[in-house]
């Protein structure tokens, strides 16, 4: 122990004196669904293009953009960079070469992206349509604590230092940024435009986020609203660094002294788990460390850490008519969910925990630790959340379509869902996965993936929800066990339900089985199909082996599809379902194979997991005259031939 306190105390010393060069990431966003094959003109122009940034990322005003491949070329690439006029040169190099990195391991394989970090914004895509003046893509938050002295005196203050510092960064000529800090009431706001802009473009780029930031507003103490090429923020408390006088000299105080209490409220933290650990061995208890971790914190991490997302219950009962019934939007394993609305106008999703949960206070605690940290367009957004008065309440964005299974399983309202739609949701829920168990911080597992699980936005985007059973792995972990078996029957994999034991791969077996609900619109637990009991799974495979895939497609869907398309995605389907949990396909290869059509060769399924022959089935095998067992899909019509050296099949019906 008296060397972990050591270590711990170097620790602490080198997060003090090196609080100026700390990167932390605010959003990405994976800009369309157009991919590129690993080994295309298209990645080799890219990582040249990333490159070249850092060659210029320390120019005068921090702004560059330009352009790598011929502009005739369909792997031409176009982006830009933007650091934060109060940055120095240093610093924007720093970021800029973190950010080229980052954005390949957060939208792989994509065509177009955009990364902001709190002081640089990278951007590039594969079409030369980055205008001066993008409206979007837009980032837009505020902190949740509202002004609690004189609020109709403070938000005065802000629109007037906002119209100023609007006309103030428009009229400078090469660095147009300004700043601004008032002490009573305290505000500190910045607003910045990208060089290539004219004082007129830039002064109607920031009118229009400001307009934007304080229309949206009501007397909170901070927000900020980004575009690609301007963004405006503004505080209670110094968020910039002024480089002249005794005023930088104060705010990097400020800034160093909130370091230092943060680092030494980390020390805190860990010595606590390190000695509960310590006395864990000497007890001869054995802990999970899956259990134990979380981005670096117990499991067990207070709530209180996470302040600002706190919402007083007062608030969310009048946002949602207090919990009125004509308000709620359904019930799950957490408890029922209302619908309500901020006095901003902003719709929201109130999961309030009831007595009678199978779920408790570790599965809330869990959700508010962990999505808070996640951003992903195929993950619902948390809010925040409320613990008093004994409420237990997570408040999420409202998602206006509901869930996917009140679609989906509805004869009435699974009209909505035509083909282009149903894949449209596979290809999301496949992303949002990925993200989830490779390009997020840390390697988590959902373990509760399930159409009740997946809600969908005004344009049918799917939105992976429900938290409270996710699993974190470290850098080097890749599977875990448990004795408390959770989730949904019918979704687990076999060697998770049987052995506790789960990895990305339990998270692929539970989306297999979500695939081909929404192709056949039935649900695979306690859905029995035909008369000789065959589940979902089992009605499946029977038809892909009979070489008859498309029987088992939804009626209602059956004049929107593409055939080949179906096809393909009932073999995805049935490759991630296998027993063999190493036979299944990873999330990366599940979404090349969803959005590369008929170019990447899939291999032969086995057997899916829990899979027993029906009677009918049985009598067949042992008929010497049945030849049903042998037949196969003509391959050539329905997939793309494999050449003799690929790896993979060409045969798409088992041997």
């Amino acid at each position: 122990m008296t060397k972990l306190f050591a270590i711990l105390v170097f620790m602490l010393s080198f997060l003090i004196l090196k609080t100026e060069s700390k990167v932390s990431i605010s959003e990405h966003d994976c800009l369309n669904s157009s991919i590129f094959a690993p080994k295309s003109t298209y990645r080799a122009n890219l990582d040249r293009f990333l490159d070249s940034f850092s060659s210029h990322a320390d120019s005068r005003s921090g702004y560059f953009n330009t352009s790598e491949g011929k502009p005739s070329d369909d792997g031409t690439v176009y982006g830009r960079f933007l650091c934060k006029g109060d940055v120095t040169k240093e610093v924007c190099l720093e970021r800029v070469k973190a950010a080229s990195v980052s954005i390949k391991e957060k939208c792989p394989m994509v065509k177009a992206a955009i990364l902001w970090y709190d002081d640089c914004m990278l951007q590039y895509s594969d079409h030369n349509s980055l205008s001066a003046m993008d409206e979007e893509p837009l980032l837009i938050g505020y902190n949740l604590e509202n002004v609690k002295e004189k609020p109709a005196e403070f938000m005065n203050q802000l629109n007037k230092t906002m119209k100023q510092l609007i006309t103030r960064a428009a009229q400078r000529p090469d660095e147009k940024y300004a700043f601004s800090e008032s002490r009573s009431p305290p505000l500190y706001t910045f607003a910045q435009c990208s060089s290539d802009l004219s004082a007129a473009q830039c002064e109607d780029c920031l009118q229009n986020v400001t307009s934007i930031l304080l229309k949206n507003q009501t007397e909170k103490i901070g927000g900020r609203i980004l575009l690609p090429t301007c963004f405006a923020r503004f505080e209670m408390y110094p968020f910039y660094k002024v480089s002249k006088g005794e005023k930088g000299k104060s705010s990097r105080l400020v800034i160093g002294i909130t370091s230092a209490a943060s680092a030494i409220v980390l020390l805190c933290t860990v010595l606590c788990f390190a000695l509960k650990r310590e006395r864990s061995k000497r007890n001869n208890v054995e802990e999970d460390p899956i259990e134990l971790m979380a981005y670096g914190y117990s499991a067990g991490s207070e709530i209180s850490e996470l302040h600002s997302l706190q919402f007083d219950v007062s608030a969310i009962e009048a946002a949602t008519g207090y919990f009125s019934d004509r308000n709620k939007l359904g019930e799950g394993g957490f408890g029922p969910v209302y619908w309500g609305t901020l006095p901003c106008g902003r719709n929201i999703a109130a999961k309030r925990l009831s007595q009678s949960s199978k779920q408790g206070t570790q599965e809330f605690k869990n959700e508010v630790e962990l999505v808070a940290k996640l951003q992903h367009r195929n993950l619902v957004r948390l809010l925040g959340f409320a613990m008093e008065r004994e409420e237990t309440i997570l408040v999420y964005e409202h998602v206006p379509n509901g869930s996917l299974d009140q679609l989906l399983f509805d004869p009435q309202q699974s009209i909505q869902l035509n083909w282009s739609a149903r894949h449209k949701i596979m290809v999301g829920v496949a992303r949002g996965l990925l993200y989830l168990h490779e390009d997020s911080r840390l390697r988590i597992i959902h373990r509760d993936i399930k159409a009740s699980n997946i809600l969908l936005d005004d344009s049918m985007n799917p939105k992976i929800s429900d938290f409270g059973m996710a699993r974190i792995f470290g850098a080097e972990q890749t599977q875990g066990r448990t004795n408390r078996i959770v989730g949904t029957y019918g979704y687990m994999s076999p060697e998770y339900a049987m052995y506790g034991q789960f990895s990305v791969k339990s998270d692929v077996f539970s989306f297999g089985v979500l695939m081909l609900e929404i192709i056949t619109g039935k649900k695979n637990q306690y859905s029995y199909i035909s008369d000789d009991d065959a589940g979902l799974l089992d009605y499946v495979w029977e038809h892909w082996r009979r070489g008859a895939p498309l029987g088992i497609v939804d009626p209602i869907i059956s004049e929107s599809i593409s055939v080949t398309e179906v096809i393909r995605c009932i073999h995805i389907g049935l490759l991630c379902i296998q027993n063999d949990k190493e036979a299944r396909p990873a999330m990366d290869t599940i979404v090349l194979m969803l959005s590369s059509a008929d170019s990447v060769c899939l291999p032969v399924p086995e057997q899916p997991a829990f899979f027993v022959p029906s009677v009918k089935n049985k009598q067949q095998s042992q008929d010497p005259n049945s030849n049903g067992s042998s037949k196969k899909l003509n391959s050539s019509k329905i997939m793309p031939q494999c050449s003799e050296t690929s790896s993979c099949l060409a045969d798409v019906a088992p041997r």
